[in-house]
């Protein structure tokens, strides 16, 4: 009695399958080619306004006689702070600071608002922390290279790495880039817990708040989280009055702006349209502008922005403006019309491998010589 055995596949169709599934993943980025942006101009644009902007802030910190750590900010912006300072409020992603203070941010959050149907001349409110002045100054690029109106309001705590140098706040970099920029806040809080400066060393958060007052802008110091809120719209609206906003812009997690509770977790890094409704007793501002309509740009998951986009993730040195996938397109219509064409023919392919295979493997004969052998007793 013959034992039954399993056909082997010949080890040429193994190697020819293999080298089908290389190919196919080799020529399916190259389908079609990417062209430039139609808003590559202001794309570059908002870029170049960004890295004129950090090249002040950059200079303003060495005046002050604060160093630049070249360890933790190789690109030398000026808006890598440190690990810990008595501002810091939480723990932060020090890669995640340095990709967004490429130049190339400006041109994400360019995309960003021209997707949320914002166009040049609109106006838009940005309400930011301390955590990602990279973000912060991108956006403001951005507006700057759009003509937009911008309102903005700001909570000078930060994460690790973010905005806390002491002397050398959120504040003090806008200032310093204001020439480049263009705009000015509405108003500051401290931020942290309570947008009051919970969670602050006690001494450091005296500071930063004289440093406010001494400034001369204007202070939002609610007694409790809901009261700041209330501030915040009410200043928005003022700002608004003839000029409706097209977007909010939320960088960071500012709990004036995403709440307190768990709801601002199920927003997705860039353009939301939708907005949950918070807890009874939780609210934001971000909850605020969605009850209105208004789409959210919300920039705090950098990882997963950054590969939606196209920015390089903590590059050294930063890529040359405008030649980076940031500013690229693909014709989608093409493109699905030539992964059709190669999803076929690489089905067509493994086929004929597949039927060469099992004439291979055919009992009786020697895939070597292609004799017929007797058959075994």
């Amino acid at each position: 009695m013959v034992k039954p055995t399993m056909k082997r596949i010949h080890p040429l169709i193994l190697a020819a399958a293999a080298l089908l599934s290389v190919a196919a993943l080799v020529i399916e980025p190259r389908l079609t080619s990417n062209s430039r942006s139609p808003h590559y101009e202001t794309m570059v644009r908002a870029a170049s306004l960004m890295a004129e902007a950090e090249q002040l802030i950059s200079q303003k910190r060495l005046d002050l006689g604060l160093s630049i750590d070249r360890a933790h900010d190789p690109n030398g912006t000026g808006l890598i702070g440190i690990e810990y300072s008595g501002t810091t409020t939480s723990l932060g992603d020090l890669e995640a600071k340095r990709t967004t203070t490429s130049p190339d941010m400006a041109a994400v959050m360019v995309g960003l608002l021209l997707e949320a149907g914002v166009q040049p001349g609109d106006s838009i409110a940005l309400g930011a922390s301390g955590s990602f002045p990279g973000a912060v100054l991108a956006t403001l690029a951005a507006a700057r290279a759009m003509d937009l109106q911008l309102a903005i309001i700001v909570s000078l705590g930060s994460s690790t790495w973010g905005a806390n140098v002491p002397g050398f706040s959120l504040l003090a970099m806008l200032q310093a880039a204001e020439s480049v920029t263009g705009y000015e806040a509405l108003a500051f809080s401290l931020g942290g817990d309570g947008d009051h400066g919970g969670g602050m060393d006690p001494e450091a958060r005296d500071q930063l708040l004289a440093e406010l007052y001494d400034s001369g802008q204007r202070v939002i110091a609610g007694r409790s989280l809901a009261d700041s809120v209330a501030e915040r719209m009410s200043l928005y609206d003022y700002a608004s009055y003839e000029a409706p906003f097209r977007a909010f812009v939320n960088i960071g997690g500012a709990s004036a702006n995403t709440g307190v509770g768990m709801t601002s977790l199920s927003l997705v890094p860039g353009v939301n349209t939708r907005i949950p409704s918070p807890s009874a007793d939780d609210s934001g501002v971000i909850f605020e502008m969605g009850k209105r309509g208004i789409p959210v740009i919300h920039v705090l998951n950098l990882k997963r922005l950054a590969l939606d986009r196209g920015l390089a993730w903590d590059p050294v040195p930063f890529p040359a403006i405008g030649k980076a996938r940031v500013y690229l397109v693909r014709d989608e219509a093409t493109y699905r019309r030539s992964l059709l064409w190669l999803v076929s023919g690489y089905a067509a392919m493994l086929a004929i491998l597949a039927f060469v295979g099992m004439r291979l493997a055919k009992p009786g004969t020697n895939p070597k010589d292609g004799r017929q052998e007797p058959p075994q007793p």
